[in-house]
């Protein structure tokens, strides 16, 4: 049995197909997403949940994957974005996933010496 380990995490998981179209969204991506009076935006092409610049940024991510980090600040939470390709078990690009997490106003930067 496999484990959805991200069903319950405090970190929005949304999961595109290569054509954009939103195949999977974890409790938190739903929280964060469907606005009142909505169902469901599974089906739906992530193209369309956003304006331009960021229609355009995506559309090309979906044609030339490739992994895009950033932060935003809405509602008064900052936020960090990780956009990244998705293969399937036979190592094709599929789709892109975003991972969107809230970060505390103070974060700790550790630096680890490697190791001898």
């Amino acid at each position: 049995m496999k484990r959805d380990y991200f069903e319950y995490a405090d970190i929005a998981v949304t999961v595109c197909g290569k054509d954009g179209e939103i195949l999977d969204m974890n409790r938190k991506s739903v929280k964060t997403f469907i606005k009142p009076g909505m169902d469901s935006i599974i089906g739906n092409n992530v193209l369309d949940c956003h304006p331009e610049p960021a229609r355009s940024l995506l559309d090309d991510m979906l044609r030339h994957p490739r992994t895009n980090v950033y932060t935003v600040e809405k509602e008064g939470l900052k936020k960090l974005i990780f956009q990244t390709p998705w293969y399937d078990d036979n190592g094709e690009y599929a789709g892109f996933m975003e991972l969107s997490m809230v970060l505390p106003e103070v974060i700790p930067n550790r630096v680890r010496a490697p190791k001898k």
